[in-house]
This record gives structure tokens, sequence and C-alpha cells, in this order.
């Protein structure tokens, strides 16, 4: 259906080519493009004699080879593996299940577990674990271990739904509300104090004063302790682990792990096989994935756009990493695909006049606004109008609701949210900076995201869920202001040298006078917040599947790992591919660790 629509003439061929002169001028597009030069086409289309100055952009081209993908296999899964694997299952299940043992070490366990990617293997016996733990702790662990055994139980109930208190550190504060000097050498509880910090509510002060309090010293430890205790302390404090996505710490955490003295082989071995197993599985969506958007063919008819397949794909793993949401991921990386492109079609090459004339286009969602379109509109609009019909027919078909009415309404709110930050350049105008986050946190694209994955995950579509998407209610705007922010802080440099009206660090520095750095510290904050709020929103029982809220999270998740070190969806460098690397292409060698637990 798709190929058949999209048999017209490519647009380029419609141009006449007089001068192009070329203008060095380092830009970044909204999701953080770099690029090395504009470029000014002097154009005359075939359904006007008007000539149209366009921007374009040297973006690099991916750096995928789509033969060298469609050849991808793991060469270490077979049946024996298989076979193997569910036998550690069974042994890792009845270590969980032993009720003689220790309800510190069943923590560490189920912590263990979740780091290696083996949670979702665990669901059930985990929550019978916690259900047990959560009514027979009594703090009665020894005095060495104290702060460990509370904040890693705090975390753990925190991240699995359970009603718990901050004031379980209460124990560890004197009267003026200080937390004790006595652990600030305390290494292990310290990591577990500071992990757990990140798991508060807004308003959960003494949660933010033991974030302080843990990262002050541990900054102090780092220095004067072994390099193996030093670089823990590096990895704690690069990231927390509620802002890392699940399979690139299972990958660094599997190989660590590995190492330890104490480490125990069932884990290990079972850790490398399933990552194995489920690399393949990411292996089979990525051929997939790349098949389609070569029969889409977009990136060869729109050269002006950024070609992002993988990086859409490795976008989605981290959004729905757990093997069996193959269906999500494959959504959410055509709804990304699109967005990159329609994007650039906003912020690069269309003009504000056909900028409108789309945006109107998708509000309809009508074809025939096709012939009002400029032709390389038409490819676009037919190519996105195709696919998400066909997600809405496999909704009907398999659940007998009608999603089109929620993915459009999704796409038309993108769209106009991407006119207002083309008027706004246009027009040279800089927004307050409430002003611009109201918007932002829309073209971000998350909220859009988010609602194709709903239906994409969910078997149990209600009433209370969709009035929750149709809203944007705060599981979808929580993560996506995170996406928005983590994005800016990424890109702030090369927008203030090329003199950008509207970004949340640029729209904070004029409204209050603030510098840069400043502006970018208060931008962490803002972050920080958010992820307390919805920390906070998470656990409330929302009218929603737990595996959308987990998805939900993940957005924000996965735009902490993409913009942590650069752009490494628009303009990715060799971390950025490592990291795909390193979850979609090499799979990890199944050796025993060094030393290994009976």
């Amino acid at each position: 259906m798709v190929s058949e629509l999209l048999c017209l003439q490519h647009p380029c061929s419609l141009l006449n080519k007089p001068s192009t002169f070329y203008t060095p001028h380092k830009h970044n597009d909204r999701h953080g493009s770099a690029m090395t030069f504009k470029v000014w086409c002097s154009a005359t289309t075939q359904n006007s004699q008007l000539t149209i100055n366009r921007r374009s952009a040297n973006f690099q081209p991916t750096t995928w080879n789509y033969d060298t993908l469609q050849s991808l296999t793991n060469a270490q899964l077979d049946e024996e593996y298989e076979s193997r694997g569910k036998k550690l299952e069974e042994k890792v299940r009845g270590m969980l299940n032993n009720e003689k043992t220790e309800l510190l070490s069943i923590l560490e366990l189920i912590d263990d577990i979740q780091r290696l990617g083996l949670g979702y293997r665990f669901k059930k016996d985990t929550k019978k674990a916690l259900d047990r733990i959560d009514m027979s702790w009594d703090d009665n662990v020894k005095e060495e271990n104290r702060l460990h055994a509370t904040a890693l139980r705090f975390r753990l109930f925190r991240q699995h739904g359970y009603n718990i208190s901050q004031d379980v550190f209460k124990t560890f504060v004197d009267h003026e509300g200080n937390y004790m000097p006595c652990f600030k050498k305390d290494v292990k509880g310290l990591i577990s104090l500071y992990e757990a910090s990140y798991l508060a509510f807004e308003g959960e002060y003494l949660l933010e004063d033991a974030q302080k309090f843990a990262k002050t010293h541990l900054i102090e430890l780092k220095t004067n302790t072994d390099p193996v205790t030093s670089e823990l302390i590096t990895q704690t404090l690069g990231l927390p682990l509620q802002r890392k996505i699940e399979r690139l710490e299972a990958r660094c955490y599997i190989e660590s792990y590995s190492k330890r003295y104490d480490a125990n082989y069932l884990l290990v071995e079972l850790s490398q096989l399933d990552f194995n197993r489920v690399q393949s599985i990411y292996q089979k969506d990525a051929k997939d994935m790349t098949r389609w958007w070569k029969e889409v063919d977009l990136a060869s008819k729109l050269t002006f756009a950024r070609d992002r397949l993988m990086e859409c794909y490795f976008w989605a793993v981290g959004m729905a990493p757990e093997p069996q949401f193959r269906n999500c991921r494959k959504v959410v990386t055509k709804m990304f695909a699109f967005v990159t492109t329609i994007d650039d079609i906003y912020d690069v090459y269309g003009t504000l006049d056909e900028l409108e004339l789309f945006t109107k286009a998708v509000e309809r969602w009508d074809l025939n606004c096709v012939n009002e379109l400029p032709d390389y509109m038409k490819l676009c609009f037919l190519a996105l109008y195709n696919s998400v019909n066909e997600m809405g027919y496999e909704t009907l078909k398999e659940y007998g609701v009608n999603s089109i009415p929620y993915l459009t309404k999704a796409w038309a709110d993108l769209c106009k949210a991407f006119l207002q930050e083309a008027k706004w350049i246009y027009n040279k105008y800089t927004p307050t900076f409430e002003e611009y986050l109201d918007n932002a946190w829309r073209s971000s694209s998350g909220p859009l995201l988010l609602v194709h994955s709903y239906f994409s995950l969910n078997k149990s579509i209600t009433k209370e869920g969709l009035d929750y998407l149709e809203k944007y209610h705060n599981l979808l705007r929580w993560p996506s202001i995170i996406f928005r922010l983590c994005n800016d802080l990424s890109t702030s440099k090369d927008e203030l040298e090329r003199g950008e009206t509207a970004s949340s660090i640029l729209c904070y520095m004029k409204e209050t006078g603030a510098s840069e750095e400043l502006a970018c510290e208060e931008i962490w904050k803002l972050i920080d917040k958010t992820w307390r709020e919805m920390n906070k929103d998470a656990t409330d029982k929302p009218p929603l599947p737990e595996a959308f809220v987990e998805t939900a999270i993940n957005l924000a998740r996965i735009s902490h790992c993409q913009y942590q070190h650069g752009d490494g969806h628009g303009a990715p460098d060799g971390t950025a591919k490592n990291r795909v690397l390193s979850i979609i292409i090499n799979p990890i060698s199944v050796l025993k660790p060094k030393v290994a637990s009976q």
C-alpha cells in the first residue's frame, strides 16, 4: 500500500538549479543535529513560478550499512543455550523463593537480578519476595550494613510501587536533622543512600539532604580509596540507576559483576545467555525496520533530512526493552523516523507557507489535502498517513478499539508545536521561559511516542486510559519535559553561537539576565524536580498499565542516555555508535567469572 502511494516524482527532479552558495554556519535542529553549513538553493517548483530560497544542510550520512544489518546473526544462540537458560532460571527462582535466606540477601539478589537485565523473567517471584520482606522487616541487621540495607529496601520498594516513607531514614539523622558523621566513610551505605535519593518525591527534603550528604562524602572518598572502589564511586556519580536505560546498564553490570569475588555463577551465566537471547530478538527487529525504511524510501527522496533509522530503533529499545514488546519497539521506531524527517521539514527545508499547509493537512487527516502540498511534502504525508492508518487498523482488528483519532490528534499537536517554533524563528521572537516550555514539551515528540506506545503495548484499553492519553496527563508530560530539557542542554552552546531565539537556556537567560552557566544549572534543577514529580505520579496508581508507566519513565531515561555526551540521535559520534553496538550488534562471550560462588 505504501509503495503504491509513493510513486510520485521526486521533487528534486522538478527543480531548476541556478546558483547555489554555501554560508559557513553551525546549526543544531530541534533534536540537536549538527549541520556544518547552510545551503540556500534558488528553486522554481512545478506548481509555481515563484523562486523559493530554501535552507538545507550537510547532515552526516547514516553510518549503518543496510546489507551488513541484514546479515546480522547471533551465533551463540541455539537450542542448547535455550535449554541451559531455562534450567538456570529455575535455580535462581528457587533462590528468590527461599524463605530461610536472610532478608538483606534477598534484597541484594533482587537488585542484582534487575541490574543484570533479568528482572522481566522474575516479576512474580520478585513481587512475592518483596511482599514477604514488607511483612517481616524489622531493621535487625548488622550495624555496618544498616544504612545500606535501609536505603536498598527503600529504593526497591519505591521502584516496585510500594508505599514506603522517607521517614525510614530518620534514624540516621541527629536532632538537628543532619545525617550523622559516623556514616561518612561507609562507602556501601553511601552509594545505596545516593541511589535511593533519586526515588524521592517532590517535597521529601530528608531525601534531598541524603543526596547532598552522600554525594559530598563519596567525592571525598573517591580520592582516598583503592582503584576498584574509586571506579565504583565514579560510575555511581555519573548517572544514577533510576536514570539509566536497562540494557546498557545490564551490559555494563554483567561485565563488572562477573569479576567480583562474591559473584554468583548462576546469575553470571544466566545473564550472559539472556543478554544474547534478547539481543537476537533486537537484531530481528532491526532487520525488519531497516527493510521497512528502505521500502518507504523517504531517506533517498528527501535528501535534506537526516537518515537515522538505527538511532530511532535504539531509542525504541530504550523505551521498551523487554523482549516481548517487539510490536511497541517497531511502532516507536517508525514514528520516531517520521518525527525526525518531519522535524527537518519544519526546521530546515520548508517555507512558512508550506509548513502551515502541512500542519493543516495533518490536522484534517484527509487525502484530499495532498494536492495542496508541494511534492516533497506529498511523499512524507502519504507515507505517514498509510503507516498510522495501518497501526489503527491493527488495533481495531485485535482489540476492537479505534485508535486513529488519538494517533492523529497526537500528530496534529506535534505539527502545531513545530509550526509555533518555526514562527518564533521567522519573526525573531524569543518567548518567555514558561511560554517556551509549554510548547516545547509537545514539540519534543514525547507525547506522540507515548500515545502510540499505549496502543502497541496494551491489551486492556480502557476509557480512563484513553482520557489520560487525550489530555496528556502527567505521565506523558513529565518525561517529555525531561526529553526536551536534556536535548536543550546538549545543544545550548551552538544555539548561543548562532543567535537562536528559542530554547530553554536562551529563554531563561533573556528573561532573568542569568549567565549561560547559571541557566544550565537551573535547567538541571528543573530536570531533578520533574523526576521527583514523575516518581510520585508513577506510584499513585494511574489508570494505565504497568508496562506503559515503565515505558513513560524509560522515555526520560533514554533522553538522558542519548544527550548525556552530546547529540546521540541527530549527530551520533563514536560513543553513540558504540552504545548501539553493545546492545544490538555485539554479543557477550559466555565465559566463567574469575571467582564464582556455589
